[in-house]
């Protein structure tokens, strides 16, 4: 079997697929090992399986050139030198970091590692993690350098900010660092040397900023909306050329598989438990509450039918992970509501035709802001849009 030059360990999904590409794409071999079989076959008859600009393009131009190999098999990595995990620490249902899986898949590859091997984290891991799975390996006898590069991709923007944003690299010895730097070299991206500790917490604290911005957007609405004060009015006044307040996003679900995870593995990694994180997290995720409530005190939910358009947890994604429609689905259906859900991109047995949703639906909630969405024809009934994508913000 030929050598190849980096095999990528959960390499078909939204981290791992983008990355394999994009390195294949510059000349590199690379093998992606995936236990999902499904997705394999999928990729290797040139789908995608997610939604991701340019990437079913990429995609049929690499396969053809024999330098993207795929198996459900870990002794790829006997052929290569270059391993990158794209495996995360989840949280579990106590909002603390679970390693469960993280530690499993360690005990899977061990016996496939070799000496000489450069081991890169990729996804995001729980400070720590990286001298910890060095330390793990070394004692099973293996001479292997541990490194930490994270991603920083946008879902649906990967294969350009994999080429275009500064490359971390977390690394403890100058050997491991230029190993590293060598790999993301030929994508022409800016080198940032860290040590693992400090690029693990850069990666937790550029997510959690994001999520506490998004907090403070979301708490701002309620204020302005509990005065009974028309917000559309209010974000102008305070966005109309004035710079300092340029960056202020409208309200919004924040959800998604990174956020509220990466803000909660902060938390579990302060000794005060951070609690301006835990007060975002009480903000975005009471979002769904807030509405619900809205609308029950105007008039009861029971009986009454609510139309849910987009269950994606962002607007032009297929991806419903921790996506806060299904809470608001559950939180209207409690309040006795008949809730219809319907969405483009994801695809469930249950949901309804958007045309159904809108004509049988006494309300209709915009949950997630697909462009799809921007010029319906919503007719008399009640709207609740606080992304503002048909129009001004309302609830």
């Amino acid at each position: 079997m030929d050598p190849l030059d980096v095999v990528i360990v959960g390499g078909c999904g939204h981290v791992g697929l983008p990355l394999a590409l994009s390195l294949a794409e510059t000349g590199y071999r690379v093998g992606i090992d995936d236990i999902d079989k499904a997705k394999i076959d999928q990729v290797k008859s040139g789908h995608v399986p997610f939604l991701e600009n340019g990437a079913v393009e990429l995609l049929r131009k690499v396969l053809p050139s024999g330098r993207l190999e795929l198996a459900a098999d870990p002794g790829l990595l006997a052929r290569t030198d270059v391993v990158i995990l794209v495996i995360g620490t989840p949280i579990d249902e106590f909002m603390n970091p679970s390693v469960r899986v993280f530690d499993k898949v360690l005990d899977d590859l061990v016996p496939h590692l070799h000496d000489g091997c450069l081991v890169v984290l990729r996804s995001t891991v729980f400070p720590g993690t990286t001298e910890t799975v060095e330390r793990r390996l070394r004692a099973t006898g293996l001479d292997i350098e541990v490194v930490f590069c994270p991603e920083r991709i946008a879902e649906g923007h990967a294969l350009e900010e994999i080429k275009s944003l500064p490359q971390l690299i977390g690394a403890t010895s100058d050997r491991g660092f230029e190993r590293a730097s060598r790999l993301f070299q030929p994508l022409g991206v800016t080198i940032v040397r860290t040590t693992p500790l400090e690029a693990e917490l850069a990666k937790l604290l550029t997510n959690t900023w994001r999520y506490m911005k998004f907090a403070v957007a979301n708490q701002f609405f309620q204020i302005a909306h509990r005065s009974g004060v028309d917000y559309n009015n209010v974000l102008n006044a305070i966005r109309q050329d004035y710079p300092r307040a340029a960056d202020l996003p409208g309200p919004g679900f924040a959800a998604g598989p990174c956020l509220l995870k990466d803000t909660m593995q902060l938390s579990a990694f302060t000794p005060d438990h951070f609690p301006m994180g835990q007060a975002a997290m009480q903000i975005n995720e009471g979002l769904p509450n807030y509405i619900v409530d809205t609308l029950n005190s105007r008039r009861p939910l029971a009986g009454r039918t609510v139309g849910i358009l987009g269950m994606a947890f962002k607007g032009e994604s297929d991806d419903p992970r921790a996506s806060l429609s299904y809470k608001l689905r559950k939180l209207a259906a409690f309040k006795g509501a008949m809730v219809l859900c319907t969405d483009p991109y994801v695809h469930d047995p249950t949901f309804a035709t958007l045309d159904k949703v809108i004509n049988d639906s006494d309300i209709i909630v915009i949950a997630a802001p697909h462009k799809a969405y921007r010029k319906l024809n919503l007719g008399e009934r009640e709207v609740v849009d606080i992304w503002g994508i048909t129009g001004p913000i309302r609830l």
